[in-house]
């Protein structure tokens, strides 16, 4: 259900070019109410600092995987999202939280030179988002220097790397201590009480080896803020049974267990 996202590029991002002025002088970055690259996508990557706003809209689970990262879950199933339409409309019911990871594509940071940590802005072609248009917030000054909307691009992209790396360590404490588990979560439908829906694919928090702690290492990341993110996360589990149901509202639910099964194990 939440498999990790391809290793050569970024889940979302088809393509990147470096984003330049003697390519780009004169192009364009447009402003959307739509979101198509996002319909299709039922796991988005979260950083640690969106826990608290986004388990309030998402389950926040983990990727299954070796190198596991904090996803929310806006479907349970591959190709589902119950927020957006297949046009990338928000639904009436979309939530108050969107992921800075939306947010920020088409653009990102990248490494074009595996021999420098320097990091470039570069962005995805293919989203239409970025071209020579007559609309839109210019990239670039008539002098060739960043424009205003480039620079807050860069700032935000750099924020979200900055937010990254504070998600790795995250995710390093809890492998350290052996706190993420296979999950597996079990729906039933009311017309179908004696045949739930297994959910599986996903990792989460082990409550049980969470409460087998030592004092001295809760009290240390209830003061460094790491576990209320933990709690955040166990909280916001409740919701997949709200997908689960939107999902049955769009027609979009399970016909069956073997449908399920196959499904949750994407």
């Amino acid at each position: 259900m939440a498999s990790q996202p391809k290793a050569s590029l970024p889940v979302l991002y088809k393509e990147l070019i470096p984003l330049n002025s003697n390519d780009h002088g004169d192009w364009h970055a447009r402003t959307v109410d739509k979101a198509p690259w996002v319909a299709g996508q039922h796991a988005i990557p979260l950083t640690v600092e969106e826990f608290p706003a986004a388990q309030r809209s998402f389950p926040i689970v983990f990727s299954s995987g070796e190198r596991s990262v904090p996803l929310a879950l806006m479907g349970l199933n591959e190709g589902v999202n119950v927020f957006f339409d297949d046009d990338g409309t928000p639904r009436d019911n979309s939530p108050p939280y969107i992921p800075a990871y939306i947010r920020r594509y088409p653009f990102l940071l990248a490494k074009l030179d595996q021999n420098s940590d320097n990091l470039s802005l570069c962005f995805d072609p293919s989203a239409d988002l970025v071209g020579k248009f007559e609309d839109g917030n210019p990239l670039f000054t008539d002098a060739k220097e960043p424009s205003e909307h480039t620079t807050a691009l860069l700032q935000f992209c750099e924020k979200f790397e900055e937010a990254g790396n504070r998600t790795q360590l995250f995710m390093k404490e809890l492998d350290d201590h052996d706190l993420l588990m296979d999950g597996e979560i079990a729906i039933n439908r009311a017309d179908a009480p004696d045949q739930p829906f297994t959910y599986r694919g996903f990792r989460m928090v082990n409550q049980d080896k969470l409460r087998e702690l030592r004092g001295d290492q809760l009290r240390k990341w209830n003061e460094n803020g790491l576990l209320p993110l933990i709690f955040a996360h166990l909280f916001s589990l409740d919701l997949m049974r709200n997908i689960f149901a939107r999902q049955v509202e769009l027609g979009k639910g399970p016909q069956g267990a073997a449908d399920a099964g196959g499904a949750a194990n994407a």
